[in-house]
C-alpha cells in the first residue's frame, strides 16, 4: 500500500493546483477506472487528437457530449424500451454510462460524430500566441545614442 501526501507540494507552489489534482488522482488507489465502454485515444496530427468510443446500441439522442471544469464528459443514457421482447441471448449492453477525460490546458474539442456503433471526438491543441516562441531582434545602437555616448566627459 502505498500512499503519498501531496500537501507540501500544495503549500509551496502557486498556480499548479491542477497538476496537483492529476498527480492526486493517478496516484490514489480507491478510484477504479470503468472499463465500459471501449475507447481508443488516437494522434491524427501534431496538435490534433480523436478519442472513439463504442456506443453500439446508442443513438446520437441518447449520447451527450460536453465539457465544462476542464474535462471532457461523456455519458449516455437508454431510452426505456417499450415493447415485450425475448432475448435468447443479450450480448450488446446498452447500459448507461458516464466517462470523463481530462483535458490539458489549450485543447479543444472539435466535433463529435456518430457513425457505425462508433462516437468520434476531434480535438485540437491550439497554443495561444502569448505561449508561441518568437524571436526577438537584436537591434543596434542608433547614431544619435552614439553620438551621444562619445560626448560625455568624466
Amino acid at each position: 500500500m502505498r500512499s503519498f501526501d501531496l500537501a507540501p507540494l500544495y503549500r509551496a507552489t502557486v498556480g499548479f493546483d491542477r497538476i496537483a489534482d492529476l498527480m492526486d488522482r493517478a496516484l490514489s488507489a480507491d478510484v477504479a477506472q470503468p472499463t465500459y465502454p471501449p475507447y481508443n485515444i488516437e494522434k491524427t496530427a501534431d496538435d490534433a487528437y480523436r478519442i472513439s468510443i463504442a456506443v453500439a446500441g446508442f443513438t446520437p439522442d441518447e449520447l451527450s457530449v460536453e465539457v465544462r471544469d476542464g474535462a471532457l464528459h461523456v455519458a449516455a443514457r437508454k431510452a426505456t424500451d417499450e415493447t415485450d421482447k425475448t432475448y435468447l441471448h443479450r450480448g450488446i449492453a446498452t447500459r448507461a454510462f458516464e466517462r470523463r477525460f481530462a483535458l490539458a490546458d489549450h485543447v479543444r474539442v472539435t466535433g463529435a460524430t456518430h457513425e457505425h456503433g462508433m462516437l468520434h471526438l476531434d480535438l485540437i491543441r491550439e497554443t495561444p500566441e502569448a505561449l508561441k516562441p518568437r524571436r526577438i531582434e537584436i537591434g543596434r545602437p542608433t547614431d544619435v545614442q552614439a553620438k551621444a555616448l562619445e560626448t560625455v566627459e568624466v
